[in-house]
């Protein structure tokens, strides 16, 4: 993303490779030209890919389970066509204006409140996904008692009750021997080997879920799954709007677009690679989606890796639920850097938007990445749960950056790229994503205070 206001011809030098400054003479900072030739489609894909499946995922089961099998399906490939669409007007805008970030497309587009709307919604978005990240890895290995019943972790379930294993050592003990390594890459192709190992995983959890479900299909034991919601009343509609936010979160990318486009030798690659990867996660999300509603029915919790503490009814049903939890920690787990690339390189231009880049400063580099972790880490130790808090996050922050702010550039047309049919997408998008997304909003705030007043 970009850290000011500076003209793309100004700038496009300094912002070729996101973190590493580009120079004639010298190439890339730290590398020469010889050693970075521009990063491979494969690694751009699985890059991508990583950025996209994250914790969503796990909620996408209980979406389904709201929503029936059939919407549900629709849903999710509904918003990969709206994503790589707006993905497609932030690439031709950028392509046709020589800009190599999305703060500073907006900053170009809308000026320095623009950049700082954009800026500000990504790093909003990014620290409370990688809070709910840790959270995730804490619930699975140290356990958790947040619903009131004791979920054991798979270190607890191992080697029974510790201080080494409980929620803050383990946590930090990942703070520091994982993300710590992780996020000082200073280039996002570095990532692009964990990338590929973190999309194999989520493979793993799907082709595992998918194989226990089509057991039980067979064996009779599995329930009988909803083709379509039950509407009971007018306030079960407005409730199936929840499901849209844990959708846009689902696929939210455009943060990371730009940092991939500036790291290919051949641009024109951008559009294959985007589209490679949302059909790739499309239906990684379908399969886990299904097979896990299938295999829990209206069992299926909103974190569906809680739901694998239990009997799967089938041989070694430990084993399963241990090699389940464990592949989607270390999913998780290689995911976090990728996410925390965007969210270090946008705090950053938020809080220095005149300074040199963020590569030419080992200091502030060091200093804002060590920040950033240690508020992760308070978060996820002091907040027990914060999946409504996900949900209000996903229905503001997620969907201006990957819907709104998107249709906003492209119904401005500052380029001159714009066909009438784009922006007729342009309104419609804007219109379905206020309107869904406020009601989801009004409902998850409605539903916390009901359940404070409960309380």
């Amino acid at each position: 993303m970009g850290t000011g206001d500076a003209s793309p011809s100004e700038t496009r030098d300094e912002t070729m490779m996101p973190l590493l400054p580009f120079n004639e003479e010298q190439g890339v900072i730290g590398y020469s030209i010889h050693e970075f030739n521009g990063a491979s489609f494969s690694g751009a894909v699985f890059n991508l890919s990583t950025t996209i499946v994250g914790a969503g995922i796990m909620a996408l089961p209980a979406s389904i389970k709201m929503l029936g099998i059939v919407p549900g399906i629709l849903m999710i490939v509904l918003v990969a066509l709206l994503t790589e669409a707006s993905i497609d007007m932030l690439l031709r805008c950028s392509h046709e204006g020589e800009v190599t970030s999305y703060g500073r497309l907006m900053g170009n587009t809308f000026g320095k409140w623009g950049r700082i709307a954009l800026q500000a919604s990504v790093v909003i978005n990014n620290l409370g996904v990688m809070i709910v990240y840790m959270i995730i890895i804490g619930d699975v290995l140290s356990g958790t008692s947040t619903t009131g019943v004791h979920h054991r972790g798979v270190f607890e379930g191992w080697f029974g009750s510790h201080w080494w294993n409980s929620r803050p050592c383990v946590l930090l003990a990942t703070t520091l021997f994982v993300f710590a390594p992780l996020v000082s890459f200073r280039k996002l192709d570095s990532l692009k080997y964990t990338s590929a190992i973190s999309v194999a995983l989520a493979v793993v959890f799907v082709v595992i879920t998918a194989g226990i479900a089509i057991v039980r299909l067979i064996q009779g034991t599995a329930e009988v799954p909803k083709l379509f919601p039950k509407i009971d009343e007018i306030s079960s509609i407005w409730e199936l709007f929840t499901a849209v936010p844990v959708l846009v979160t689902a696929y939210i990318c455009h943060y990371n677009v730009h940092s991939i486009d500036n790291e290919l030798e051949d641009r024109t690659q951008t559009k294959p690679i985007v589209q490679t990867s949302l059909a790739l996660c499309s239906t990684v999300y379908v399969a886990t989606g299904l097979f896990a509603y299938l295999l829990f029915g209206e069992g299926t919790l909103s974190d569906v890796l809680a739901n694998f503490d239990s009997d799967l009814r089938i041989p070694f049903s430990d084993v399963f639920n241990d090699v389940v939890r464990v592949s989607y920690v270390v999913h998780v787990m290689l995911v976090f850097p990728i996410v925390f690339f965007a969210l270090r390189l946008n705090f950053d231009g938020l809080l220095f938007p005149t300074s040199g880049h963020i590569s030419l400063d080992d200091r502030r580099f060091t200093v804002i990445s060590a920040s950033l972790l240690a508020v992760i880490y308070l978060a996820a130790n002091f907040i027990p749960s914060i999946w409504d808090a996900f949900q209000v996050t996903g229905a503001t922050a997620a969907v201006l950056i990957g819907f709104i702010f998107p249709a906003m550039i492209i119904l401005r047309d500052s380029y001159g790229v714009a066909t009438k049919r784009d922006k007729i997408l342009a309104v419609t998008m804007i219109v379905l994503s206020v309107f869904s997304n406020s009601v989801a909003l009004y409902t998850d705030v409605v539903n916390i205070i009901y359940r404070k007043a409960e309380v």
